[in-house]
């Protein structure tokens, strides 16, 4: 991998269903979170076809112009053909190796886990990070059991990679997952699906860095 994530990170996860606008209305939101701080675009839209998917990815990758980083959830091909920067397989779905011949060496590849031994396995695949959920009660997954950030805490103890913790994050919950051992998280509703995606974001990225700050430098020293 030639590529690697800011720390912390702040990654948004499409979700056109959250809001009541089209494309248009999903592109620009995105486009205002990024500039709100997101540093990490997932594009998630399970249910488009490959054509439409792809073009959604190009309007992304124009609109937010090289601020902000994007990955495409579980399709190497449309990745490929983008130009985005790799892609976020399933905890089930592609292994590694397989989506690296499609994506190339360069490629950031993720890996979505639920548990310690999915961790160990992803690593073990050559996943570049991982994302771990269910952290809190989710809008956009209502029947998931939440693990809590104590399975960031347990993996982070056993594993390199970079961990992001996804589900049910807020600003006020987001530093208890950075406290943890992520080295980010990601939303999907409580941005996408604020009033106003800049202010959003920013208040969770102000929320994820003063945790990251007093995680790595506790004495406030430098």
């Amino acid at each position: 991998m030639s590529v690697s994530l800011p720390k912390p990170c702040l990654c948004l996860v499409t979700d056109r269903t959250v809001i009541k606008g089209g494309r248009g209305d999903l592109v620009e939101r995105v486009t205002q979170a990024v500039l709100g701080g997101v540093d990490l675009v997932q594009v998630r839209e399970k249910d488009l076809p490959g054509a439409e998917l792809l073009e959604l990815a190009g309007s992304l990758l124009e609109a937010i112009g090289g601020r902000a980083k994007l990955i495409v959830n579980e399709r190497a091909d449309v990745a490929l053909a983008a130009g985005a920067l790799g892609v976020q397989l399933g905890e089930n779905g592609l292994p590694v190796n397989a989506a690296r011949k499609t994506v190339g060496s360069g490629a950031l590849i993720g890996r979505s886990v639920h548990s310690m031994s999915g961790a160990v396995r992803a690593e073990a695949d050559g996943a570049d990070f991982l994302v771990v959920g269910t952290m809190f009660a989710s809008r956009s997954h209502p029947g998931e059991e939440p693990a809590g950030p104590g399975l960031v805490r347990r993996i982070s103890g056993n594993c390199r990679l970079p961990l992001i913790g996804i589900g049910g994050i807020t600003p006020e919950n987001a530093p208890e997952v950075i406290e943890a051992g992520a080295s980010g998280v990601a939303v999907i509703t409580s941005i996408l699906a604020a009033p106003d995606p800049k202010a959003a974001a920013a208040r969770l990225k102000a929320a994820i860095c003063e945790a990251w700050r007093l995680r790595v430098n506790p004495a406030g020293v430098g």
